[in-house]
């Protein structure tokens, strides 16, 4: 039976887009775009989705990977934003837990510093109310004692208390994955790789786009209904296409983060910190899997959106708020093991600094009866999608082409989140990491597993039991191999940089690991692909160079 999601069905799946009238087409699989997919299916629009790189490749694998609950936003006065994303924060942890994690994060009171301690306890206390946290995850004040008990890597100097709150970390790029993938399950259509060359016009009316297949050059025209351009980075790029870009821009904005490994900053806690330079500024250092993370920057960016890098003054600048916070620590650029950098599209506002531009989202209407949609958050996505899906099916319904329901996705479990609720996850986890472990996994492999495919892992030990004797035949661990043979099958894996960032995040977070096993799932990619020897070449080259940028840091630009 064909698999609408697989790897090996790319051609099949386009196809079918072509071939038919769809009600809703989105350009860009971000997470933006995934959630107006997902919105609309559920709706019972027939809606696919293009996406010209892999899916979540721009922005949405390049976030600080928190699902924010907003308290920065507090700062600039808005209101609305806090308690809005706040009660996201909450659906995302309920309908996928398993790609979502209550994280305490622990803000430091430095003597000096950009807080004290009565406008930091009112601060989170405003922000428990407006973000209707949980009574058991509301802030705490630390006293100096306990703030060094938790985080003994902390500076001694000048430092007083802290305040204690919890956030919530993601993979982004997952999240963004299992939206669509609940979207695909509903009866939707979502292919990568897969460019909008060209816009497609009747009397003056948006009607469809010519879409080429980056891999293979295939042209296609797919037509639809309404058409939303949800491509981050790149919707001017689209709006030019429209000849409807007047008014309000995008700027980019790039945030950096390093990787380093725990036996280098063995952090405890999470914190978030003032930069030391007075450029009023804050800076995340978050544990994960055995690395430390940390960032970002927030400089203006102008160059090609495709692959933003981290440059030596990226780098120096965060390192050098790692050893103001953490002296004890002395990081050098040596011990920086990976870093990704990520473009944040805002709408640009003359003569505000990059960190003051709100990060709100905005719906543009051309002429033509494109709509667009840009900026906002990642924790925002849902309520993006709601709204831009709520425009298209009112024009529909204007138009007699149609009557959808509201919006209801806030009650659906997306892709590997059937575990029962968040109350849930943790039980169901241990479960299935023993029924793993008798399939021949480490506990270590399992439990990375199931964390990472929640209730899917039911399919991953399916491919355990059917075909997992094959993973020695193809050089490959048995963790490695059925990781593979799920993203190829299950998530439309085409190349093998999917597989290694935006399906494993091994790149960022284990980049040893993609040195590691490059070759045998290159091999593995060439045969299941049919790949050329200058196909497999091309695809080992880009990988190599991606693993290399991630861990060199190129002249500041």
């Amino acid at each position: 039976m064909a698999k609408p999601f697989s790897g090996l069905q790319r051609s099949v799946t386009i196809n079918n887009m072509a071939s038919e009238d769809l009600d809703l087409l989105v350009i860009g699989g971000g997470i933006t775009g995934a959630g107006i997919l997902l919105d609309a299916a559920v709706r019972g629009m027939n809606a696919g989705l293009i996406e010209m790189q892999d899916f979540a490749a721009g922005t949405s694998s390049r976030s600080t990977k928190l699902v924010h609950g907003g308290l920065r936003y507090l700062k600039q006065l808005e209101v609305k934003l806090v308690a809005e994303v706040g009660k996201e924060r909450a659906i995302v942890y309920e309908n996928a837990p398993h790609v979502t994690t209550p994280e305490w994060m622990m803000l430091p009171l430095i003597q000096g510093g950009t807080f004290g301690k009565f406008s930091t306890s009112l601060g989170l206390y405003v922000y428990d109310v407006l973000a209707g946290v949980k009574r058991h995850e509301r802030r705490q004040m630390l006293g100096r004692t306990e703030t060094l008990k938790r985080e003994p890597l902390l500076r001694k100097d000048g430092l007083k208390s802290s305040g204690y709150y919890v956030e919530y970390r993601t993979d982004d790029a997952r999240l963004t994955l299992e939206i669509i993938k609940e979207a695909v399950a509903r009866g939707a259509k979502a292919v990568n790789y897969v460019k909008a060359e060209e816009l497609l016009y009747e009397n003056g009316k948006l009607v469809g786009v010519r879409a080429v297949d980056q891999l293979t050059g295939e042209s296609r025209d797919i037509r639809a209904k309404k058409i939303v351009n949800a491509a981050g980075p790149w919707v001017d790029e689209i709006r030019e296409k429209d000849q409807s870009k007047k008014g309000k821009h995008l700027r980019l904005t790039k945030g950096v983060h390093l990787v380093i490994d725990q036996s280098r900053f063995p952090l405890k806690n999470a914190v978030y910190f003032d930069t030391p330079n007075g450029d009023k500024r804050m800076v995340f250092a978050i544990p994960r899997d055995g690395k430390t993370y940390v960032g970002t920057t927030d400089t203006n960016y102008t160059k090609n959106p495709v692959h933003p890098r981290m440059t030596v003054e990226d780098r120096d600048y965060i390192l050098s708020a790692v050893n103001y916070m953490f002296p004890e620590v002395n990081l050098k650029p040596e011990d920086v093991e990976s870093s990704w950098a990520g473009l944040r599209p805002l709408i640009h506002e003359e003569g505000k600094d990059p960190s003051e531009i709100s990060r709100k989202d905005e719906i543009f209407l051309s002429d033509s009866g494109l709509i667009t949609i840009a900026g906002g958050k990642l924790t925002g996505y849902r309520k993006m999608a709601e709204r831009t899906v709520d425009l298209a099916a009112a024009q529909l319904k204007d138009e007699g082409k149609g009557s959808y329901s509201g919006c209801s996705t806030e009650k659906i479990k997306l892709s590997g989140g059937d575990v029962g609720g968040s109350a849930k996850f943790e039980s169901f986890f241990k479960e299935k990491v023993r029924e793993g472990i008798t399939l021949g996994l480490a506990q270590e492999e399992a439990q990375k597993l199931v964390q990472r495919y929640g209730s899917n892992s039911s399919r991953v030990y399916e491919i355990i039991r059917t075909v997992g004797e094959e993973a020695k035949f193809h050089n490959l661990s048995l963790e490695v191999f059925v990781s593979l043979v799920y993203g190829i099958e299950e998530e439309m894996v085409a190349a093998p940089i999917d597989f290694f960032n935006r399906r494993t995040s091994a790149l960022y977070f284990d980049i040893n690991w993609v040195r590691k096993w490059k070759d045998p799932v290159i091999d593995y990619m060439a045969q299941r692909f049919n790949w050329k020897e200058e196909e497999k070449s091309a695809h080992m080259e880009k990988l190599n160079q991606y693993v290399h940028d991630a861990s060199t840091a190129i002249p500041t630009e």
